[in-house]
C-alpha cells in the first residue's frame, strides 16, 4: 500500500495530518461539536466542558490555527464559531487525501 508520492499529495498529507492532530484532543472535539450548534463566546464553552477558563481558550487558540474556528470580538468577548468555508475545504482536503490512496 503506498500513496500518490508527488509533492502536492505530500503536502496534503502533512495539512491533513496538522488537523486531524489538532482535533484528535477530546476538549477540542467537544468545542467542535458545541460550536456547530452556533456561536459561542468562551465564558459559554468552558462550564460546558467542566476544564478551566484558560485551557479552554488554549484549545480554542488552536483550533483557530488549524483552520477549524474563527472568531469575532464584541465589546470585552470574543465569539467562536466554525469557518464554514474552511470546514469544506478541510473536508476537500481529507477527501483528496482518502482518494489518493493507491493499494
Amino acid at each position: 500500500m503506498k500513496f500518490a508520492c508527488r509533492k502536492q499529495w505530500k503536502q496534503s498529507l502533512a495539512e491533513g495530518s496538522a488537523m486531524l492532530k489538532a482535533a484528535s484532543d477530546e476538549s477540542r472535539l467537544a468545542i467542535l461539536c458545541l460550536l456547530n450548534q452556533g456561536e459561542m463566546c468562551v465564558c459559554e464553552i468552558w462550564p460546558k466542558l467542566g476544564i478551566p477558563q484558560n485551557l479552554a481558550s488554549h484549545h480554542l487558540k488552536i483550533l483557530k490555527d488549524a483552520g477549524f474556528i474563527k472568531s469575532r470580538k464584541d465589546g470585552l468577548r470574543v465569539y467562536y464559531s466554525l469557518d464554514p468555508v474552511k470546514m469544506k475545504k478541510i473536508q476537500s482536503l481529507l477527501t483528496n487525501i482518502f482518494q489518493s490512496y493507491e493499494e
